[in-house]
């Protein structure tokens, strides 16, 4: 296991610990030993034993995440919906890594959560990342129910713009020529409609 070396396990670090001392003042001698053990052992009990504080099953399931460990899926899913972007952020970071055949099916489910759909933008970024099966449908799904003019999450909406375009399915071109008219999605539509051939762009 190399998170030491990460960049992102660095970030996380760097923001439990001032987490921590905005929280109680003082960071606890159990922070620097869970950081620095590579015991996936000893991370797996932090994930399942009761009474773990967030910050440290935060970091049990990345480091798990980081070395290939499918116990730390779940918590990493968990984290991946969490209100908090940043927790989101290192749980999507730590799938990746992971490389678990379930997790493109868990995101386009969390993506497509509409009751979630306000914490939707890291499934819908990891979605493009992971170039599965499941990516171009779930993408298109949420991206059609984002495209009334006055939707209020109409950043997810973008991000499966721009997502769509990366893939580069054509299965994408109906759903992002109806984001062609949106006052904030107009533009990376019509980008990511190019990335899908010259002759993808139809009234925009």
């Amino acid at each position: 296991m190399e998170s030491a070396e990460d960049p992102e396990f660095c970030s996380m670090i760097d923001r439990l610990r001032e987490e921590i001392e905005n929280d109680t003042g003082e960071v606890p001698a159990a922070f620097g030993e869970l950081a620095g053990t590579d015991d996936p052992e000893e991370l797996h009990q932090v994930l399942t034993a009761p009474g773990q504080p967030l910050w440290a099953r935060e970091i049990a399931a990345f480091k798990l995440g980081l070395a290939g460990d499918p116990r730390a899926f779940e918590a990493l899913v968990l984290l991946l919906n969490h209100r908090d972007a940043e927790r989101c952020v290192t749980a999507a970071h730590a799938l990746v890594r992971l490389g678990d055949p379930r997790t493109a099916r868990a995101a386009a489910a969390l993506a497509t959560n509409e009751l979630r759909v306000a914490y939707a933008l890291l499934p819908v970024r990891l979605l493009a990342q992971l170039r599965a099966p499941e990516s171009v449908p779930a993408l298109i799904t949420v991206l059609r129910r984002r495209l009334p003019a006055d939707d209020p999450h109409w950043r997810v909406g973008l991000a499966c713009v721009e997502g769509l375009g990366t893939l580069g399915d054509p299965r994408a071109r109906t759903a992002l020529e109806s984001a062609l008219p949106h006052p904030r999605l107009g533009r990376a539509a019509e980008e990511s409609l190019a990335r899908l051939g010259s002759d993808s762009v139809s009234g925009g």
